[in-house]
């Protein structure tokens, strides 16, 4: 970038910063136009003809300057040089081409900007969770790699890095051979950030990118999830993008990928319930019959059952917190099914299991001459599915491990809802609309025994899931 000003008595002296080269020559006449130009060494470096030094101008010595740059990168710093050159008036053309040539250099500043401490966690979060961070930074190679080890992007100096020119000199099919490896892109021009993306989409990755400026449009519409900068990022950039990050903080990505996860998880709960649960009412009334036995609900039942157990636990399962191992697992692919990992089959077999409980306490309640049948089914069939809602709380973890009071919204809707159900019994004003009787002690006792049948065996399939994993 190159600035005007009027000449004028001036001293010399090297921007303040963590690191910088000082140069004090004394005062000295400029013409009476000087301009200033700032940028990357290697650029400047063939742009000037001279350096100011302390003894006054003098050739530039190539390799010694590089060398304190590359050792000032080696820290860590963001390295400028800042450059002058003399007018006598101003030029009549203003491009950089005809500005930025036969410069004068004044000295190197190197600028800490380190990462936020929030970050290197940030980054380890995501590659436990199968998430692949890229660096992607104008810096020179040096710096990018010192503070990609710095956050654990690259492991060792042997990760891969490509600079903008060697990506430029690549076609996109050669480039596509290495993008998977590649963990740091540096001196990267916004423009070539959608050769990125779409090199990575063509290897069949899900790809999120983040960006702030115009030039960053193109490759924030193109990437699968386009993220712009809510602070610096411009209105173009937020346009693009397919969301927008109101603080600027790469931790806020991964906790929205963890917010993400929980959601998807509970939704799933959500639906493995409602289906389980129906799944159970319908086999419950479509075997019964089959089998001899007579139809074993009442519409009032079957109502009850619908309103009580299918909305409040159901809408409780809303607010399960995240799983240990939310962010311990791979991303699932964008167009699974919401029924993969077994949820169709689950949802099934245990529902084939709700009724074969209910359809054993009918017929043996039946057989011994208990005339409170009906209403042991009717307790059954609704005790089941408390225990049901309690054993998928976690997809492979056992409710005793997660906690019984992890989710007191869930725990209160199941106790709530078994006193309700409990009122429908001995409560003599329900009686007669639910059509129930009260059940004696050791009717009741084996009602509640056999109402945790579902919920063991559940955690027996998840026990079993385990096992498989630590296999």
């Amino acid at each position: 970038m190159t600035t005007f000003h009027k000449g004028s008595r001036v001293k010399g002296q090297g921007a303040k910063g963590s690191d910088s080269s000082t140069l004090d020559p004394g005062p000295m006449t400029l013409a009476p136009f000087i301009s200033f130009t700032k940028g990357a060494i290697d650029v400047l470096i063939d742009k000037s003809d001279n350096i100011l030094t302390a003894e006054g101008l003098k050739d530039i010595d190539r390799e010694g300057i590089l060398r304190t740059s590359e050792r000032m990168a080696a820290d860590g710093l963001r390295v400028l040089c800042i450059a002058m050159r003399n007018w006598d008036r101003l030029p009549d053309d203003m491009s950089p081409d005809n500005v930025e040539t036969g410069l004068t250099i004044l000295g190197l500043t190197g600028m800490m900007d380190p990462p936020r401490e929030e970050a290197k966690d940030a980054v380890a979060m995501c590659k436990s969770a199968g998430i692949k961070p890229v660096m992607i930074t104008g810096d020179h190679p040096i710096t990018a790699r010192e503070i990609a080890k710095r956050l654990g992007i690259l492991e060792s100096d042997s990760g891969a890095i490509i600079t903008g020119r060697e990506l430029e000199k690549l076609t996109l099919e050669e480039f596509e051979e290495k993008v998977e490896h590649i963990r740091v892109y540096a001196r990267v021009a916004p423009e070539q950030k959608i050769k990125i993306v779409k090199a990575l989409q063509d290897k069949g990755e899900f790809v999120a990118m983040t960006g702030d400026g115009v030039n960053d449009a193109p490759a924030l519409k193109r990437a699968d999830i386009g993220i712009a900068m809510g602070i610096t990022g411009t209105d173009v950039s937020k346009e693009a993008s397919h969301m927008i990050l109101l603080d600027d903080n790469f931790a806020t990505i991964v906790k929205a990928v963890r917010e993400g996860r929980k959601i998807y998880d509970n939704i799933r709960k959500f639906i493995k319930y409602l289906l389980t649960t129906n799944s159970g009412e319908i086999w419950t009334l479509f075997l019964a019959p089959l089998v001899g036995l007579p139809i074993p609900l009442l519409p009032i039942h079957i109502l009850w059952i619908n309103l009580v157990t299918d909305s409040l636990p159901a809408l409780a399962l809303s607010v399960e917190p995240a799983e240990g191992n939310v962010m311990a697992r791979p991303p699932r692919h964008p167009k699974e099914s919401i029924f993969a990992g077994g949820l169709g089959i689950h949802a099934i077999w245990v529902g084939l299991l709700m009724a074969g409980v209910v359809l054993f306490v009918q017929a043996w309640s039946i057989n011994t001459g208990h005339a409170h049948w009906q209403t042991m089914v009717f307790t059954v069939l609704c005790l089941t599915q408390l225990g049901h809602v309690l054993a998928i709380r976690s997809e492979k973890q056992s409710l005793f491990t997660i906690g019984i009071f992890s989710n007191n919204y869930l725990l209160g809707a199941v106790v709530l809802t078994f006193i309700l159900q409990m009122a429908t019994i001995y409560v003599p004003a329900l009686n007669p609309v639910f059509k129930t009787e009260p059940l004696t002690l050791n009717e009741l006792a084996l009602t509640l025994a056999l109402s945790s049948v579902v919920f063991f065996a559940v955690e027996i399939e998840k026990l079993w899931k385990r096992s498989q994993v630590s296999r």
